[in-house]
């Protein structure tokens, strides 16, 4: 009778799982960039990422060690706990996900609690240890804490640490836990021997540490915070493109893991929140299949960018600070809230906010009135009393007030720089990613005149600005200032060295570079004459007057900007700079940017700088590495500018076929850096979901090898490495950006 009633019990608890998982299914993905493996589990409880670490028999364990991270898209928070053999040496302890009965590998963590408003959801599962192993250092809260220990000198905040809390777990087991600052959230992590009897863990209190043999161990991770509402492939695709889902599942499913109805997020693991720049680039290159409309994603996008804009001076948020880290920095003020923080220390962001709002209400202008007429203050509450109308104008505003200097005098002094108290400003944000460049070539010769032409295209649409004298003028006065843009900024960026002073610096950088021993590939440049190159930016770190590395950001040029030249004077600027763009890709490293592992977003061979070849190496973060947006962006501004060669091609913006376009040798070259793009973008097809990758030289073999950014020590002054993002916002845009079968080189 009792086994009958086992039976039966087990019977039920079956079918009420079975219900459950049939109106609440869970969404898995696994993904590996060794010594990284990432597991993703969604349901409508609660969105998880998991991350083991474990190191490879060629890793270099100063950099690569055990480690276990479960990072929570809600707050932006997570755990993060380190591991070291107990006896054996370092390197000798491996760690892995398996499957068991709890899940395959994740299962779910949801329950309620009397004390919370909210379910404590997470995910559980087994880890499997080879060797005894002691839980060294636990972070629970928020990823930003998370960042600040692994990407920094090491830091950890006695505010937020001594709040961790060991306690006994199930007699056996251990539970750390930590209540946040702000006095309702708690994040909990447990591990008990699973299936493995002879186990215990030891817990030291004193050090917060705990010890345990080899074996299985089960684990949970939950957390009770208010949930996001995740957009499902199905909505975040428009209808032409919901055959993606079943052509692309991978790519699909992790777009919508990082998609939601209030914003879309940057990237898993590292940086699972709001960033304006990331969300707005995607939106832009996802067009064609992105879903349009009323609780769609690009209205998710603009919303998103709308809600957070600063009123003050309508700067776009660059990325917002919420959850545990943000209650740690209102009592780094003083203040006892829980309310989210907002950066504005961007100056790109700003410019793409006009230019999706008018791609946007291009192809769907009867979501001008429903989308501007909302008010906004539901996030910012300094917008209370504001409607995305009046915010959308007030950032147009603050881009016609900054650009009228230049438009009046073509000098450098007028071109847009960082912030005074800013080393970063573009999407190059890191200490050396402009090699201290004030003056960024993309926000100058690129961002600001495709702002303006959409703040002309914008005030031409009905309803979107308010009627007024100013915004009238706007209709042409945006399009005249765009055009002077365009045809008088690039100039300060053109830099030319003759050919064989370029030889010789190669020469130089293959002999002397600590990261490359290769050959210079000299071959590749003219025999005489000049070799023409943009500089990444202006006034640069030890008095350069100019950054002069070859770089990718030539690319958001070729994205934005695709107006006639009024002159012949910028006909022919024109037709240099996209012949040396062209060039800079065909070229192979050091030559030009194209290696093995595609295009690389810096190269410093020809700057003839021992600074700059010891800031941009391939461990650094804005370095000879491959960003994959960088990829998808180029590749369609290449298209974008053949398609102004073809005079029967409707959908061109431009008003004339460009110059170039009729020089054969040119064009050729145009076309050729097209396919050649093209070709190392399919030969590097495993990598382009990934946010960014490097590589490593072999002078024995010749041979270029692949490896995730995170594996490298970083360069001089660099306190840390950067860890790589396994999915990325926008390296997910290839979804949208394919190669045009009709612009292959037979």
């Amino acid at each position: 009778m009792l086994a009958s009633l086992v039976l039966f019990l087990a019977l039920g608890l079956q079918q009420c799982w079975a219900q459950n998982s049939r109106s609440c299914p869970a969404v898995t993905q696994h993904l590996t960039d060794p010594p990284y493996d990432n597991y993703f589990y969604s349901n409508c409880n609660s969105d998880s990422q998991v991350v083991v670490t474990s190191p490879l028999p060629d890793s270099n364990l100063t950099i690569i060690g055990p480690r276990f991270i479960v990072a929570w898209p809600a707050g932006a928070s997570g755990i993060c706990t380190f591991f070291q053999p107990q006896n054996g040496p370092n390197g000798s302890l491996a760690i892995e996900l398996v499957n068991s009965t709890l899940g395959s590998p994740l299962g779910p963590v949801y329950r309620t609690s009397s004390n919370s408003d909210n379910s404590f959801v997470g995910v559980q599962g087994v880890l499997a240890f080879n060797s005894s192993a002691t839980l060294t250092v636990p972070i629970l809260g928020s990823i930003r804490t998370i960042r600040d220990f692994t990407e920094g000198p090491s830091l950890l905040r006695p505010v937020i640490q001594d709040a961790v809390n060991i306690t006994r777990s199930n007699g056996t087991g251990a539970t750390i836990s930590r209540l946040w600052l702000d006095n309702v959230t708690t994040t909990s992590f447990t591990l008990v021997p699973y299936q493995n009897p002879g186990s215990n863990i030891t817990i030291n209190q004193r050090n917060k540490t705990v010890s345990f043999g080899a074996g299985f161990y089960a684990f949970s991770a939950s957390f009770n915070y208010p949930q996001l509402t995740q957009l499902p492939p199905s909505q975040v695709l428009n209808s032409a493109s919901q055959n993606l889902i079943d052509q692309r599942p991978d790519q699909t499913t992790s777009l919508s893991f990082l998609s939601y109805t209030e914003k879309l997020l940057a990237g898993a693991w590292r940086f699972l929140t709001y960033f304006g720049r990331d969300s707005m680039i995607s939106a832009l290159l996802l067009e064609p299949v992105l879903s349009q409309g009323n609780g769609s994603a690009t209205e998710a996008v603009i919303g998103a960018v709308l809600e957070r804009l600063n009123r003050s001076d309508g700067s776009v948020c660059h990325e917002e600070t919420i959850g545990d880290y943000a209650t740690y920095l209102n009592l780094e003020n003083n203040i006892t809230s829980t309310s989210p923080g907002f950066t504005y220390p961007m100056i790109d962001t700003d410019y793409y906010l006009t230019v999706l709002m008018a791609q946007y209400f291009n192809t769907s202008p009867s979501r001008v009135g429903p989308l501007l007429n909302r008010s906004a203050g539901s996030i910012d509450v300094q917008n209370r009393n504001l409607t995305y109308q009046a915010l959308a104008l007030i950032n147009a505003q603050k881009i016609m007030n900054i650009t009228a200097a230049f438009a009046q005098n073509q000098i450098a002094a007028n071109l847009i720089h960082l912030k005074p108290d800013e080393i970063v400003g573009q999407w190059r944000d890191s200490t050396y990613g402009l090699g201290g460049g004030r003056i960024p070539f993309d926000v100058n010769t690129a961002l600001v005149p495709a702002a303006l032409r959409a703040i002309g295209q914008l005030a031409r649409t009905p309803g979107v600005f308010p009627n007024s004298t100013s915004t009238s003028s706007w209709r042409t006065l945006a399009d005249r200032r765009a055009q002077i843009w365009e045809e008088n900024a690039l100039q300060f960026f053109e830099t030319n060295i003759t050919a064989s002073t370029a030889r010789s610096r190669l020469q130089n950088f293959a002999n002397t570079a600590t990261f490359y021993d290769g050959p210079a590939n000299a071959s590749s440049l003219p025999s005489s004459g000049n070799i023409t190159t943009y500089a990444i930016a202006l006034n640069g770190y030890n008095n350069l007057s100019s950054v002069n590395v070859q770089h990718s950001d030539t690319g958001f040029r070729l994205f934005f900007v695709n107006a006639s030249a009024s002159t012949p004077e910028a006909a022919a600027q024109e037709t240099r700079f996209i012949n040396a763009t062209a060039n800079s890709l065909i070229r192979s490293f050091p030559a030009g940017l194209m290696t093995p592992q595609s295009i690389i977003v810096a190269n410093p061979a020809l700057s003839g700088s021992d600074v700059l070849i010891a800031n941009f190496t391939n461990a650094a973060y804005h370095g000879c590495v491959i960003w994959s947006f960088q990829l998808s962006m180029m590749a369609k501004g290449l298209e974008r500018q053949l398609a102004r060669c073809d005079s029967t091609n409707t959908t061109s913006a431009a008003s004339a076929t460009p110059a170039w376009c009729s020089d054969s040798s040119v064009y050729n070259n145009v076309l050729l850096a097209y396919n050649t793009l093209w070709d190392s973008i399919e030969a590097n097809s495993a990598q382009l979901q990934g946010e960014v990758w490097s590589w490593r030289y072999n002078n024995r073999t010749g041979n270029f090898t692949t490896l995730p950014l995170g594996v490298l020590p970083p360069p001089p002054g660099v306190s840390a490495g950067t860890e790589s993002d396994i999915r990325q916002l926008w390296s997910l845009t290839f979804l949208a950006v394919t190669r045009n079968q009709n612009l292959t080189v037979v």
